[in-house]
């Protein structure tokens, strides 16, 4: 089978089809949710949208209680499935973008919006790669599921409904990451630090409140304080200054007798904090020295910026298989005279001792008044090089690329971990650009419909093993 020829006969219509899924935005909001919605109704409508376009395909479909929606197709009466697991959830379209984030534009090869790479591109990609199996009339050995969760971004409550309620599947890949091959996935710990003592009044200044982040696996780009005081234009100009010198992006606003400051950052992906720049951290980092030395700015300052490494909170770690132990601080909440918190996203190299790390952390935060008020963990995954699958994945990306399929790691969590054997497969190919969770999030359109080619020979073998 010429899988390119296959992808070429479909090329308008995938594209058709993203812009569609592309166009709802479908970002977690539990405030329109409801039974039939768990995640909101955005999100209800791109998997309603993905079920129904793949139902009159001809698949059989499976909506689990509004969190996972199934495509099938092969023998229904094949004990075993192969999985590829997709999300249509999308992180917030935070900052300036060059168009609108939910109305996807095609610029010099590029489709521009949120969720191009992040997960609706890969996804379309994985579709029609079943769609071009089903139409090719080729014999399966197994059934094939795609599946469409809808809560990747925020805790992945849609796969653990999922695998509490359906059988395991013999193997399969998540597409949302990097081609060729990622085998490991750092584990999680996500932190939310509080401080019950805001003490936010130093000499002639004080603190009212400080803002930024909308999501723990994002760098915020933005961040805002409200100081109130005496000399608020001697605060005008040295803010200034600060800004200049690292050249970021800023604005003040006088307001009544206060003066609201805000520092733009650049987002990046929580596993890549090093790749952004944390418009919170560098705004704490001038408040604690010029403004006020509060517990809330002062740990900030000192603890959290420019740290990718967990160095000055005494966390560092690394290992062979994955590498150095990041953290991302994501979200910053402080209100005058009231309780203040922040969190933590800090991704584990697969042999992190947890138990001592958060012992760590502990220790650093008391000595700034913060305590640890919540710990959500994600433990590492890790498919042995030598695993059949591995085989099976490198040969398909090889044979449609001629490129060697090295295996990688990496510090993102996908729905891959809730195989026992699965890996991250794409979409992302190697010496490109990952916009994922940035301004202006792209895929390359030729690099989308390569990556079709090559799941829908992965997943044509992986189902006849």
């Amino acid at each position: 089978m010429n899988w390119k020829n296959g992808v070429e006969k479909k090329k308008t219509e995938l594209l058709t089809d993203l812009f569609d899924l592309l166009s709802f935005k479908s970002v977690k909001d539990l405030h329109s949710k409801s039974e039939s919605a768990p995640m909101g109704m955005e999100i209800k409508k791109a998997l309603d949208f993905m079920l129904q376009k793949a139902a009159d395909d001809g698949f059989r479909t499976k909506n689990i209680d509004g969190y996972v929606g199934v495509a099938e197709l092969g023998p229904e009466d094949a004990p075993d499935y192969i999985s590829v697991l997709c999300h249509l959830d999308v992180v917030p379209a935070t900052g300036e973008w060059a168009s609108d984030p939910f109305k996807p534009v095609l610029r010099d090869g590029k489709v521009f919006a949120r969720g191009a790479i992040d997960d609706k591109g890969p996804t379309m990609a994985a579709y029609y790669a079943l769609k071009i199996i089903k139409e090719s009339g080729l014999p399966l050995k197994h059934r094939i599921r795609i599946i469409f969760g809808t809560d990747e971004e925020s805790g992945m409550s849609c796969m653990k409904k999922y695998v509490q309620v359906e059988p395991q599947p013999l193997t399969g890949f998540a597409p949302d990451a990097e081609f060729p091959i990622i085998h490991a996935e750092k584990g999680q710990i996500n932190v939310v630090l509080r401080l019950e003592k805001a003490d936010n009044i130093s000499g002639q200044y004080e603190l009212l409140s400080f803002y930024s982040g909308e999501k723990g696996n994002m760098v915020p780009d933005q961040a805002v304080a409200i100081i109130r005081g005496k000399g608020l234009e001697s605060l005008r100009e040295r803010f200034k200054a600060y800004c200049g010198k690292d050249y970021l992006d800023y604005a003040v606003k006088h307001k009544d007798d206060s003066l609201i400051l805000t520092l733009k950052g650049i987002s990046a992906h929580g596993m890549e904090p090093d790749k952004g720049v944390n418009a919170a951290t560098k705004l704490a980092k001038y408040l604690a020295g010029e403004v006020c030395g509060g517990s809330f700015v002062k740990f900030i300052g000192e603890c959290l910026d420019d740290d990718p490494h967990g160095e000055k909170l005494n966390i560092s770690f690394s290992d062979e298989i994955t590498g150095p132990l990041t953290v991302n601080p994501g979200i910053f909440r402080f209100s005058s005279n009231n309780s203040a918190y922040l969190t933590l996203n800090i991704r584990c190299p697969v042999e992190t001792p947890y138990l001592r790390t958060i012992e760590k952390l502990s220790e650093a935060v008391g000595k700034y008044g913060f305590v640890i008020e919540e710990v959500r963990e994600k433990k590492p995954h890790h498919v042995e090089k030598s695993h059949p699958v591995i085989s099976v994945l490198q040969q398909a990306y090889e044979q449609e690329t001629g490129e060697k399929a090295v295996l990688l790691t990496t510090g993102g969590a996908t729905y891959a971990r809730f195989i026992g054997n699965g890996v991250a497969y794409g979409s992302v190919f190697p010496g490109k650009l990952n916009t994922a969770h940035q301004i202006n999030e792209y895929v390359e359109i030729e690099d989308l419909y390569k990556a079709t080619a090559i799941y829908a020979r992965a997943i044509y073998d992986l189902a006849n093993l």
